[in-house]
């Protein structure tokens, strides 16, 4: 075995830590006999790209170093071992393979070879695990098929359809399919590009047959339909990815739509036997798609989504949903920003148990169970198209099932139908409602006729389905109906009695924090009146600090801060380069009525908070998962899609907090702003004088849930039949409006559940001079509101989010 690297990050922590846990014993920063862990990051533990330049780089580029994902993650050999990458490098990178011991020292192996892998499987028969182009005995010796021998970015591997025992499937992202003897590993390449669709993702062998799947459109070379085994460039809209089988002699499109993942109750040791079910999940512009393979016949359900951060056509953005064992026998699902206890035994008779956990912000590649902790992987800090970090970095996260339940709530979006062409008496496919806390159903139909719609749920998921409801909805009309609280179903199921353009499409609001955890209060409150020092921050390009600059009354000071959290003053003087790259820009406008936001998507409205931001700079808008943004507006946090844009954000929490600045940073996030004097709790890390906030990612839901108020117009001059500007109603609970005129008026609120078009929800008799107050059901969510009048007038209509 050839000698490895090991690199030990040995340290005893001191009086702080010490202090830290003696202050707040409920903190979740804890200290072990070597490793500082703040909210289940250890910051040793983070993983760069070596090759990455010292000096300053134009970081609009794309290739090695620029984003350094933690691909995929693996127990093996008393160890847990991981695979690190950069985007589209397909014949190798300075990237590596790491393991880590029980004490959480972290070793770089020297057969690295690097690339843009997420694969890995355990072979059974002889013993190995597979990941990227690397074979690991259960001694840990490593052996490596070179990129020369096998260039590609491996993606998935799978079990052998005729010679399981001594041969393994690779599949990478461009479509290539390999196959390998696991002893000898010599190569055979036996597919360059099977089926269309590009950004391969995963593979795995189930009932007689290899299914693979690819999430995007965005082609690396020229495709014509002859240099495919079957299928064809995208021919509408709707084409983009695969999910398609090859049963050792033919090939088949199953659905040209997005997926990710493939896998089975086997999980990463392949299918238990033949008539094992087979899971695959993806999306369409509708909701997440989950197909099941079981007797040999396809099924599909559809779920929520939390997110469209993760919709680009491209499928760059999805690294990487996975279904996954995380111990105790529990299984995980993540997609679209959602995570769900996932049942081993889901299959058509048995379709019960799929359950929302949580949704959540961190970007996870993947995830398992390893010393009786749950461990994820993250996509974290990159410079893709991200100046303010000087370079790409990211962690992993240990905790317990109990700890995803304190991200977000089960927040999400989604339906069979949005705006489809259905045909009557033909059911949709069923869609996820257990245990979601809040639910209103959005129904459309454009026909020249009234419809009736059918909802069937199946209440257990044994496939019997009975009639809930039917909803009739005039001709073109539009109808929302909240679902009582006492509702009680696995999937629901609609039908109708006509051939229309119909839309049956859910919000789901989720249990939200209530109350601010004490976890944040070395942070300056909006209301505080003591100064506090502007702080920028940034992860630094020529070393793997953190780089601090605060200003106050005029004076700077330029730190560093390390994998301890010790602050120090480096011998070389940043200040100027802190200066220019991490400047403070203003990205909204605010008026009488709310804030306003723009950009590709359009011009939008936010709920307003205290007037006291617009009284000091801070940072309104950066990267902190890769290719995902926070905007911090008046006190509140939302994410946005680098793709998305605007329209399709999310708010996150409203903390009210005085914060200047933010980012991600050895897996943890960062946040200036603390109070005058503060004192170490477990996140603080500082002196008095100069001291960060350091959590997690997903740390920042506790904050609370988004409140806030403002309106589309207030005392505001209205054009007859103009519509306003939309206001954000998504991710909100408890929702109330006023609307008041200067003239008797009627006053029309429209709706856009879905990003795809406005609706009708109520209209509004305005005597002059009077307000009408009006709170809507508990439950009743859409993505945007905007109101319009019948007649010029000056009028106001004010939104209360509480």
């Amino acid at each position: 075995m050839n000698k490895i690297t090991k690199f030990k990050f040995l340290f005893c922590l001191g009086v702080t830590a010490t202090a830290n846990m003696a202050i707040l014993p409920t903190a979740r920063a804890q200290v072990s006999t070597k490793h500082l862990q703040v909210s289940g990051v250890y910051p040793h533990l983070a993983v760069f790209n070596e090759a990455w330049p010292k000096t300053e780089k134009d970081t609009k580029g794309f290739g090695q170093g620029f984003e350094v994902g933690i691909g995929a993650i693996t127990p093996w050999a008393n160890q847990l071992w991981l695979v690190t990458y950069s985007p589209h490098q397909p014949n190798g990178s300075a990237d590596k393979l790491y393991s880590i011991d029980k004490d959480l020292n972290i070793i770089v192996h020297p057969e690295s070879i690097g690339g843009t892998p997420a694969n890995r499987m355990i072979h059974k028969e002889s013993n190995q695990l597979i990941t990227s182009n690397y074979f690991i005995d259960v001694n840990g010796k490593v052996r490596t098929i070179p990129f020369s021998v096998m260039p590609g970015r491996m993606t998935a591997t799978a079990r052998h359809l005729t010679d399981p025992a001594n041969k393994v499937y690779f599949y990478d992202m461009e479509g290539k399919v390999y196959e390998v003897d696991v002893h000898s590993l010599a190569v055979n390449k036996l597919f360059e590009k099977p089926v269309p669709g590009w950004h391969g993702k995963g593979a795995y062998t189930a009932q007689g047959r290899l299914v693979v799947a690819n999430n995007g459109e965005d082609a690396i070379f020229k495709l014509t339909k002859d240099m495919l085994k079957v299928g064809d460039v995208p021919k509408t809209p709707e084409e983009k990815g695969v999910l398609a089988t090859w049963d050792g002699t033919t090939w088949k499109i199953i659905e040209r739509k997005q997926f990710t993942d493939v896998t089975g109750p086997g999980g990463i040791y392949g299918s238990p036997n033949d008539k094992s079910p087979l899971w695959a999940i993806g999306w369409d512009r509708r909701s997440v798609i989950l197909k099941l393979l079981d007797g040999g016949q396809w099924y599909t359900y559809r779920l929520p989504k939390a997110t469209h951060t993760y919709d680009s056509w491209t499928g760059w953005y999805t690294e990487w949903p996975r279904i996954r064992e995380v111990g105790n026998g529990k299984m995980l699902m993540d997609m679209h920003g959602m995570l769900y206890d996932f049942p081993k035994t889901f299959s058509k008779s048995n379709s019960g148990g799929i359950s929302p956990v949580s949704s959540h912000l961190r970007y996870i590649p993947d995830f398992c169970s390893w010393n009786n902790q749950i461990v994820i992987s993250t996509d974290e800090t990159t410079v893709l198209q991200n100046p303010m970090a000087g370079r790409a970095q990211s962690n992993l996260w240990f905790g317990q099932w109990s700890d995803l339940k304190t991200w977000g709530g089960a927040t999400g979006w989604g339906g069979p139908w949005d705006k489809d062409s259905v045909k009557a008496n033909t059911f949709s496919d069923a869609f996820l409602i257990n245990n979601f806390y809040k639910k209103v159903l959005h129904v459309t139909q454009s026909s020249n006729q009234e419809v009736t719609f059918t909802m069937q749920i199946d209440k257990i998921g044994n496939n019997k389905w009975v009639d809930y409801k039917s909803i009739k909805v005039r001709a073109n009309g539009y109808i929302d109906i909240i679902l009582p609280a006492n509702f009680k179903a696995t999937w629901v199921r609609f039908k109708t009695d006509k051939d229309c353009i119909a839309s049956t499409f859910f919000h789901f609001t989720g249990v939200m924090h209530e109350k601010q955890d004490p976890m944040f209060n070395t942070l300056s409150d909006i209301t505080d009146k003591s100064a506090i020092s502007t702080t920028l921050v940034r992860p630094a390009n020529f070393n793997k600090n953190l780089q601090v600059l605060s200003t106050l009354n005029g004076k700077s000071n330029y730190t560093e801060v390390d994998e301890k959290l010790t602050f120090s003053t480096p011998g070389a003087d940043s200040t100027a380069q802190m200066q220019r790259i991490a400047s403070l820009d203003k990205i909204y406008t605010v008026d009488n009525a709310s804030v306003i936001i723009k950009d590709k998507t359009g011009a939008f409205r936010l709920p307003k908070s205290s007037t006291a931001y617009e009284s000091f700079p801070y940072r309104e808008h950066r990267e902190v998962e890769s290719e995902r943004f926070m905007l911090n507006i008046q006190g509140t946090f939302y994410e946005v899609g680098r793709d998305a844009g605007f329209i399709a954000l999310r708010p996150i929490t409203t903390h009210n907090k005085k914060i200047i600045d933010f980012c991600t940073w050895r897996g943890l996030l960062v946040i200036s702003g603390t109070k005058e004097n503060a004192k170490p709790d477990g996140h603080y890390f500082g002196d008095a004088a100069n001291g960060l906030w350091f959590g997690a990612i997903d740390d920042i839901w506790k904050m609370g849930k988004p409140v806030g108020e403002g309106g589309v117009w207030k005392n505001s001059p209205v054009v007859a039949n103009q519509p306003s500007l939309p206001y954000l109603m998504t991710g909100y609970d408890k929702k109330k409006v006023s609307l008041t005129a200067d003239k008797d008026v009627t006053i029309t609120l429209e709706v856009d559940f879905d990003l795809n078009g406005w609706h009708t929800y109520k209209s509004f008799h305005i005597p002059a001079g009077k307000t009408v107050d009006y709170t809507f059901p508990d439950g009743f969510s859409a993505h945007w509101a905007r109101a319009i009048a019948d007649k010029d007038c000056n009028a106001t209509v004010w939104f209360k989010y509480q």
